[in-house]
């Protein structure tokens, strides 16, 4: 009963551990999403001044939306493991 608990114990180990790195290679996708958002509004501020107010609304609401995807992947094994 020992090493059939101890098994079992290992598993749960290796699958949290699979799981840390499954988010860690997921977050990369957001961080360069993140990346573009904020590089391509600094090209349209430079392009066209004037437009400065409104690109930097459209930047903020891709930044936040972006991110929210990198949060609900660090959230959702939490929510979901049972």
């Amino acid at each position: 009963m020992s090493v059939l608990a101890a098994t079992l114990a290992d598993q749960t180990l290796n699958i949290k551990r699979l799981g840390a790195l499954g988010y860690g290679l997921a977050a990369i996708g957001p961080g360069i999403g993140i990346g573009l958002v904020f590089g391509h509004a600094i090209e349209a501020m430079a392009r066209q001044p004037e437009a400065t107010g409104r690109i930097t609304l459209y930047m903020w609401i891709g930044f936040a939306l972006t991110e929210a995807l990198a949060l609900i992947g660090l959230v959702a094994p939490f929510i979901f493991s049972s």
